[in-house]
């Protein structure tokens, strides 16, 4: 009997967790953009004992993705996806969030939603960024759940937010990543499969240090300070998260976020109430 794949998307911090965490006696395969990165994760795995093969993608094209998905699907049963690339605001332009955190996100759910085996489960990391996305109306919100990827950037309330400053278009992309996980339930289901996703919060990664030394830096730092732990996070608590809501314990959850921010949007959310 072929063993269970486990897809991990993006070679970070996280992703390199997540892999460490739920790849024991599965075959791994992952996927980045970044070459250099890829093979020197999939070496390190490698060297851990783990049964990995590595394939570059581009989450934001489309032939790219559903080719990842083809050969996933030739490993070997497809039971385990996480989903962790992504850019942000301190890295890219706003149109290049919106093509690998929006789009991206939309066509992994799209390609894996038609290969993922029964009983199979799939996490996307998304942000507590996206639960303080502000400025999208109900119509907006509906248009990022259920557009088609392809013509996700033809929306036109995007073409503003492309054309904006990368917070926003964080925000907007990791917001519309909650909503497709809510509508790609359904399908996933109907196929015995189900699908979640994790926002972290502020967590160690080299994404998250460069975003700690950048222009948002001193707000993050607030944030953790009046948050419940009052820590910043480690790629090791998002791959826990990750562990239980692709595991049997997580059987009925599905369609649903996990914040994983040490507090940081209670306390927030907290101020906001108070004052």
């Amino acid at each position: 009997m072929s063993r269970e794949v486990l897809v991990v998307i993006g070679t970070g911090g996280m992703g390199r967790a997540i892999a460490r965490r739920s790849g024991s006696g599965r075959k791994v395969l992952l996927a980045d953009f970044n070459e250099p990165a890829l093979a020197a994760a999939a070496d390190e795995l490698r060297g851990d004992g783990h049964d990995v093969t590595s394939r570059t993608v581009d989450v934001g094209r489309h032939d790219s993705v559903f080719a990842l998905a083809e050969a996933a699907a030739d490993l070997g049963p497809v039971g385990r996806i996480a989903h962790t690339a992504g850019l942000s605001p301190a890295q890219a332009s706003s149109e290049a969030i919106l093509r690998v955190d929006l789009v991206g996100t939309a066509l992994v759910l799209e390609a894996f939603g038609q290969v993922v085996s029964p009983g199979g489960a799939a996490v996307v990391v998304a942000s507590m960024a996206g639960h303080m996305a502000g400025g999208l109306d109900a119509e907006s919100e509906r248009a990022l759940a259920a557009t088609p990827a392809r013509e996700l950037m033809d929306l036109p309330f995007l073409a503003a937010v492309a054309a904006g400053d990368p917070g926003p278009a964080y925000s907007v992309a990791k917001r519309a990543n909650l909503r497709r996980v809510q509508s790609a339930a359904a399908s996933w289901g109907e196929r015995g499969a189900r699908v979640n996703s994790i926002s972290p919060g502020v967590v160690s990664t080299p994404m998250g240090r460069r975003e700690l030394d950048g222009e948002s830096g001193d707000q993050m730092r607030a944030m953790i300070a009046m948050s419940g732990t009052g820590r910043v996070g480690t790629p090791d608590d998002i791959a826990a998260a990750a562990a239980f809501l692709l595991g049997p314990d997580a059987d009925f959850i599905t369609g649903t976020d996990l914040l994983v921010d040490g507090g940081a949007i209670a306390a927030v959310s907290g101020t906001s109430q108070s004052d």
